[in-house]
């Protein structure tokens, strides 16, 4: 039976993984091998902002404890750092180092050059209806 190939969800999760690949190819390339796909995914959920390892450990869907295991690597690294919340001082947050930030500004690049890959098989116009029928809001309470 292979109607699964044709949901929704798994045509989804087959591109996130083919760019997670390449992005992670890209990191080895530019010096950040010792990057994980979980930290990548962890990397994510920062935006830009210090985030609690609670937050992380809901976004991501794993145990804090896990997320705390991840953080800790990733602090191992030079990449992130623990700093104090400023509204509650026994909250931990993460946030990127310099070192962290010079590593998302490269994975920034290198999502920018997926896109014109992307472009260049699929056409620029189906790549910016893709994203923008993506970046619609899916359901009556999300922004979009």
């Amino acid at each position: 039976m292979q109607a699964h190939k044709t949901l929704l969800r798994h045509l989804l999760l087959a591109r996130s993984d083919w760019m997670e690949a390449r992005v992670m190819e890209g990191a080895r390339r530019n010096g950040y091998g010792e990057v994980t796909t979980a930290m990548n995914r962890l990397f994510a959920q920062l935006r830009g902002r210090p985030v609690g390892l609670s937050e992380l450990a809901r976004a991501l869907s794993v145990s804090r404890q896990a997320v705390h295991q991840l953080a800790n690597e990733a602090a191992r690294l030079g990449l992130v750092e623990f700093v104090a919340s400023e509204n509650d001082g026994r909250v931990k947050l993460l946030r990127f180092t310099q070192k962290g930030w010079a590593m998302s500004e490269s994975a920034a690049r290198a999502f920018a050059a997926i896109e014109t890959e992307l472009a260049q098989q699929i056409g620029a116009q189906d790549l910016a209806e893709l994203k923008r029928i993506l970046g619609k809001a899916w359901s009556a309470d999300e922004p979009g």
